[in-house]
């Protein structure tokens, strides 16, 4: 069998069973691609991904112990080739760009791989990067935001632990003035009307895990 009859050789990597299953079911008649493997988290994944060398893999972002963006960015250190669609239910436009600009190929909601999983798997290894037009425009939405610094990220988390400044700047062994001067920027960045709409905009967005 040449190259071009071969089916597509899938590895599953997501730390829910009942999706690896529904993976497994969609793609168990098709006859152009097979799952070959499947992991329960990135290190996991890792270690099928060297063992298989699939074409295609499906990758979950949210996982116990490495998270699905350091998989992904391990695996394609080591095969700058691999082909990776990542699979998720968040819609926040600072995960996805990390997750292109650490080598993603695609990017799907978990929510419709029921009717796209199969046509994304294919595309993806076409060779086209393939982006769920809600994500897309999530992204677009946000391309001229600025940014959080990494510090701007440590003092929101503060805040979604519900600490006030003076607890924030002791945690952090800065003042509270210089705490209070980055919530004001947070507050411009993310046009938030207060600390809690900023942390349910950072998390929205993918900047905050809480």
């Amino acid at each position: 069998m040449n190259e071009s009859q071969r089916p597509i050789r899938v590895l599953a990597i997501d730390d829910h069973s009942l999706l690896r299953d529904g993976i497994a079911s969609a793609l168990a008649d098709q006859t152009d691609m097979v799952l070959v493997a499947e992991a329960v988290d990135g290190l996991s994944g890792i270690e099928q991904f060297r063992q298989h060398r699939p074409d295609i893999t499906l990758m979950d972002l949210q996982m116990p112990g490495m998270s699905g963006i350091e998989a992904l960015r391990i695996i394609r250190s080591e095969f700058p080739d691999a082909r990776v669609i990542v699979l998720t239910t968040y819609r926040g436009d600072v995960k996805v760009m990390t997750a292109l600009q650490s080598g993603a190929s695609g990017f799907l909601l978990k929510a419709t791989l029921r009717t796209e999983l199969r046509d994304t798997i294919r595309a993806v290894h076409a060779g086209k990067r393939v982006i769920a037009q809600e994500i897309a425009s999530v992204i677009t939405d946000h391309l001229d935001s600025a940014k959080l610094s990494e510090r701007e990220v440590e003092v929101l988390k503060g805040v979604a632990r519900g600490n006030a400044n003076r607890e924030i700047a002791e945690q952090l062994g800065l003042s509270e003035d210089t705490i209070k001067a980055h919530m004001k920027r947070i507050l411009v960045k993310l046009d938030a009307k207060d600390r809690t709409h900023a942390v349910m905009v950072a998390v929205k967005r993918g900047m905050l895990d809480v």
